[in-house]
């Protein structure tokens, strides 16, 4: 490695040299940005030209300052301005209900099949559509049901939840 040179590094894409001080990229996916491969980018245009090769889901470029030494590693500099994070999508957090006998907890999912429920509301209504978001109300329904009939069959002395623990349905 030549220590006698007049630029800090070369750009990983269009290999123009980046100075020193200079303003550069570098992507914020790790396996790009670490010791290992060290890629930086001399501009937004080199930047999107790396993309299609290294096939990131989400990536953005943080921008950084060159440093005063030949061949620093990236990052060793501090940064022009703080760097961003991107979240692509947030999953709202899950909700979960507590066992009465046990100490876990229980993932709300769906307990609905979607496909049968819009072909019941489908055929019943004459041509109806049906809301996704039904599917969790619905479900929220039946973990209440479900709860009803848990107590019924615990007040009966049985392990076992059967059709008759529902009759409360009926009246």
């Amino acid at each position: 490695m030549e220590q006698n040179q007049d630029f800090w590094r070369k750009c990983s894409t269009c290999k123009k040299p980046i100075g020193f001080g200079a303003k550069y990229y570098v992507c914020s996916v790790s396996t790009c940005n670490g010791q290992r491969t060290g890629y930086v980018f001399c501009g937004m245009s080199c930047f999107d030209a790396h993309l299609p090769g290294a096939r990131h889901r989400d990536a953005g470029a943080v921008e950084m300052k060159a440093g005063l030494q030949p061949w620093s590693p990236p990052g060793e500099a501090a940064p022009t301005r703080a760097p961003e994070r991107r979240i692509a999508a947030q999953q709202p957090p899950v909700k979960t209900y507590a066992s009465e006998n046990k100490q876990n907890t229980i993932p709300r999912e769906v307990l609905i099949v979607a496909s049968r429920l819009k072909e019941y509301i489908d055929a019943r209504s004459g041509g109806y559509n049906t809301s996704a978001s039904v599917m969790d109300v619905l479900s929220d329904y039946v973990r209440i049901l479900c709860d009803r009939a848990i107590d019924q069959a615990r007040a009966d002395g049985r392990r076992t939840v059967m059709d008759r623990d529902f009759e409360f349905l009926k009246k």
